[in-house]
């Protein structure tokens, strides 16, 4: 009897060829896709460029995940999770904006929807397991799960699982974690799929490209407020709300140059959101971009994985080189994490990720930073 696995289907090349591979490796595949976000019901009008559409986005990848749903000849079912999104997805994102820090959505997607929420629904359905179309691989080490860089280094999502337990890992299947993104297209186009050279989604998780400041309009309401130099106190610009603004930002300050003094231009190196003062400092390799360690709360550590004392990689943004960095345990749910070089623009709440070689050992939520023993991220 075959074994089922229900996979996300999302209208991608990336789900299309996870589902015709596991298809090919024996299993029954049953397709799902998962709609999470309402704009007419969300409010989501300012910043939506596709807000006048005659079809949005969402129905448009439906669209592709049937027609490559009919081409592999497997069933398509369609959820919606858009309660559940909202409520432990998009109400935590809003809540760290408004607190001055920098959220990443995907990954609470990933936690409480892809394979939570999905998984149940998937269990419901009488499926053993789910697969998802992420670059990831899955890999067994002394009888407990890990997550492994993909071979496509520059496509690895490890980053954005980085919340995930040892069950949610175990339930779900990668079939991509062996294959380069140019490996997956060309199988997709020897197979005629309709989605073979289909742009790549981006944007915030299920919700897509918004002009991501004025999108914050719709939710968060902007308070006027004075841009200043960090290094002269002096008052240089102004603001629409300390809030929509993230450490090492350079565009869309508005600030011109300074007279009598030369600039490269003016960075954000910290914020006070309950004054609404956004501070800057000139140019990209000012002082007060970098910082020497943070601390990491809101853990998911795996107990078989002891991380205390370890030197391991760490990523901090999912574009950033990984960085060397030293681990303390401070508490139940706090590390000190201290880099073996100084980093740059590191952000409260931006995941922070560890890496034992390929391997994910585990990640939190950047809740301080210090330069020397001076916090600067308040």
């Amino acid at each position: 009897m075959k074994t089922r696995v229900m996979l996300g289907l999302s209208g991608g090349v990336d789900s299309a060829v996870a589902a015709y591979l596991l298809k090919e490796q024996g299993y029954e595949v049953v397709a799902c896709f998962m709609r999470n976000w309402d704009a007419l019901a969300n409010n989501d009008y300012l910043g939506n460029p596709t807000v006048n559409d005659q079809q949005c986005p969402q129905e448009k990848d439906y669209d592709d995940a049937a027609s490559v749903a009919k081409a592999l000849d497997i069933p398509l079912l369609r959820i919606d999770f858009v309660k559940e999104y909202w409520n432990d997805v998009f109400t935590y994102f809003l809540e760290e904006y408004r607190a001055g820090r920098t959220p990443n959505p995907d990954v609470f997607c990933n936690k409480f929807i892809k394979f939570d929420a999905f998984y149940k629904f998937a269990l419901e359905n009488d499926c053993s397991s789910i697969a998802m179309g992420h670059y990831a691989r899955r890999v067994e080490k002394d009888g407990h799960y890990f997550l492994s860089k993909a071979k496509d280094l520059n496509k690895d999502q490890t980053y954005f699982l980085s919340q995930l337990s040892e069950a949610q890992i175990k339930a779900c299947l990668f079939p991509l974690g062996e294959l380069s993104k140019e490996e997956v297209r060309r199988i997709a186009a020897k197979l005629g799929l309709s989605v073979a050279f289909k742009k790549d989604s981006t944007g915030i998780c299920f919700i897509g490209e918004r002009h991501f400041k004025e999108f914050l309009h719709n939710y968060l309401p902007a308070q006027k407020g004075d841009i200043v130099d960090i290094s002269t106190r002096q008052i240089i610009g102004s603001h629409s709300g300390a809030m929509y603004y993230t450490i090492g930002q350079h565009r869309g300050l508005g600030i011109g140059g300074i007279s009598n003094q030369e600039s490269e231009g003016w960075f954000v190196v910290s914020k006070d959101v309950e004054k609404n003062i956004v501070y800057v400092a000139s140019g990209s390799q000012s002082q007060y971009l970098y910082s020497n360690y943070c601390l990491v709360t809101k853990l998911n550590l795996f107990p078989h994985y002891d991380i205390d004392g370890k030197k391991l990689k760490a990523k901090f943004r999912y574009r950033s080189q990984d960085a060397d960095v030293a681990i303390q345990r401070i508490d139940d749910d706090t590390l000190k994490v201290v880099f073996a070089s100084k980093q740059k623009a590191i952000a409260t709440g931006q995941a922070a990720v560890f890496y034992d070689g390929s391997l994910m050992v585990g990640g939190g939520l950047i809740s301080e930073v210090y330069a020397g023993d001076i916090r600067i991220d308040k």
